[in-house]
């Protein structure tokens, strides 16, 4: 049966929407599409501060997207990406945006958005097994990905964008030879690494998404292609109107886009010159299309314990990899936490959700280790928090991660804590539980030798009785205790007491997703 779901996008200078009907197959049919220009975002150079009247647009424009949303009675996912991500006052948007439209707003970072980019872009486009490059132009940034059939192979995002670039060169939208000459220089300044390491990847086709593609390339007469030399006649013809307002009436560019189309097109002109494109491949999907896929192929694994979604799993072992973390170990730590978790559920309260940021946290714990022994749990949560890599999860699920690995060891959350003291209560509820389970299956494989097999728990009244089950004639002392020391923040959040046993039995030693 199909399902219904409604994906926003929250750029610097639109917001759009788009509702799908998804199919059991994870295939989906776009039943209709929404676009407002708001333009939250402004500033020639970082975008630190969102103006109260940017918000106040944003907000009447996402209650306009829930009532068409509710019309479908869809599923609604919102995501907002460089004005709002780089915003100091982002957090009173987010808020506003739950409190005042009902939408509850997911801040991705460049990495992320680049990545649900890519899927959407891969709805769109044939590109069978061919190496590709990607480029999405927005209004706050740009985002690169190479990929090789399905898969990426790089996801970038950098600050280029026709707003940030149209700020700091082209005020209102006005156009003069020293800033267009200006402007280039600019733009070739900041791709020449990037140039560098996506030719090495060695790309065979090229393909542009957003509306500054889509606009330039039906102005070059077509809305599946634009070559190079239509992309600089156009650019040409653009750049020759001095004002927006010239743009509007002589070139019938729409008002949302007639200040800042002329950036756009330098930048990509810039873009095509630097990487030696010869023709762009047009995509009228992107970010939205890819969040609407990212939901339907969320599939989890039917090994019946771990269940974070396959892409997801992958980033994480990267991750873990790349800070030389000892993945066997890591994962029968994960493999305790995520049983004790299990067991406990009728106390705890918390669902899938959690039950995923357990398994990527208890997978990333200890990479702190790679920077120092000494406070390695805090080195792990700055690792974390500033991992690019970390794909499929969004800003917040990645600061939650980065504090339940914060706390698997030493003192608990504390309200001086100030990245804690950030966190709603709610969300300071789910750390401090998924961090309390992660210490105590950290000390059942304290010696770092598997003795304990499984682990399951059982509450009876005030007390939480936590058994190890180990191979019989199998000394599990060292374990049990390291594992009773650690209990006290999950004695402290349970309300309960905890005892710590081991149970002798004979059990099978499990497989995990990386080993078939």
């Amino acid at each position: 049966m199909a399902s219904t779901v409604g994906a926003i996008d929250i750029g610097t200078n639109s917001l759009h929407l788009m509702v799908a009907q998804v199919r059991d197959d994870g295939s989906f049919r776009v039943v209709t599409r929404e676009k407002e220009s708001v333009r939250l975002g402004s500033g020639p150079g970082d975008m630190k501060f969102l103006t109260e009247d940017a918000i106040d647009r944003g907000i009447e424009c996402l209650t306009r997207f829930r009532q068409i949303a509710e019309q479908w009675d869809a599923e609604l996912l919102a995501m907002a990406t460089s004005a709002v991500r780089e915003a100091a006052n982002r957090d009173t948007f987010v808020d506003r945006a739950r409190q005042e439209a009902g939408i509850e707003v997911e801040v991705i970072s460049g990495t992320e958005e680049a990545r649900l980019i890519h899927l959407g872009v891969l709805q769109a486009v044939p590109v069978g097994q061919r190496r590709h490059f990607v480029v999405d132009i927005g209004g706050g940034s740009t985002e690169f990905v190479v990929g090789d059939g399905t898969e990426p192979l790089l996801l970038r995002s950098v600050k280029l964008g026709a707003i940030r670039l149209t700020d700091r060169f082209f005020p209102s939208g006005v156009v003069n030879d020293p800033a267009i000459e200006a402007c280039r220089l600019y733009v070739r300044g900041f791709l020449s690494s990037a140039v560098r390491e996506i030719e090495s990847l060695d790309p065979s086709m090229a393909i542009a998404s957003s509306g500054t593609a889509e606009t330039l390339a039906a102005m070059a007469g077509s809305t599946e292609r634009l070559t190079a030399s239509g992309l600089e006649s156009v650019t040409a013809m653009i750049l020759a109107q001095p004002t927006a307002e010239d743009r509007r009436i002589n070139l019938a560019i729409e008002p949302g886009r007639s200040d800042i189309i002329a950036a756009g097109a330098v930048l990509l002109s810039e873009i095509t010159k630097s990487f030696g494109v010869e023709e762009w491949q047009i995509s009228e999907l992107g970010l939205r299309a890819g969040i609407i896929f990212d939901v339907s192929h969320r599939d989890r694994s039917d090994d019946g314990l771990h269940r974070l979604a396959d892409l997801r799993r992958q980033s994480v072992i990267t991750v873990a990899e790349r800070f030389h973390e000892d993945i066997d170990h890591a994962e029968h730590i994960t493999d305790l936490a995520l049983e004790l978790f299990d067991s406990i559920a009728d106390i705890h309260h918390l669902g899938e959700d959690d039950r995923d940021l357990l398994e990527a946290a208890g997978l990333l714990h200890n990479i702190g280790l790679y920077v120092a022994h000494s406070a390695h749990h805090k080195h792990s949560y700055y690792l974390i928090r500033h991992a690019e890599q970390l794909a499929g999860f969004t800003e917040h699920e990645t600061e939650l991660i980065a504090q339940i690995a914060r706390y698997h060891r030493k003192s608990g959350p504390k309200q001086k804590h100030a990245d804690w003291e950030a966190l709603p209560p709610t969300d300071q509820s789910r750390v401090t539980w998924l961090a309390a389970i992660l210490r105590v299956a950290i000390g059942l494989d304290r010696g770092d030798r598997t003795v304990v097999h499984r682990v399951e728990a059982v509450v009876s009244g005030n007390t939480m009785h936590i058994s190890a089950r180990v191979h019989p004639g199998v000394d599990a002392g060292l374990e049990i205790y390291s594992a009773r020391s650690r209990a006290q923040l999950l004695s402290a959040v349970s309300g309960r007491e905890v005892e710590v046993s081991a149970i002798a039995d004979e059990v099978v030693a499990r497989t995990h997703p990386s080993d078939r």
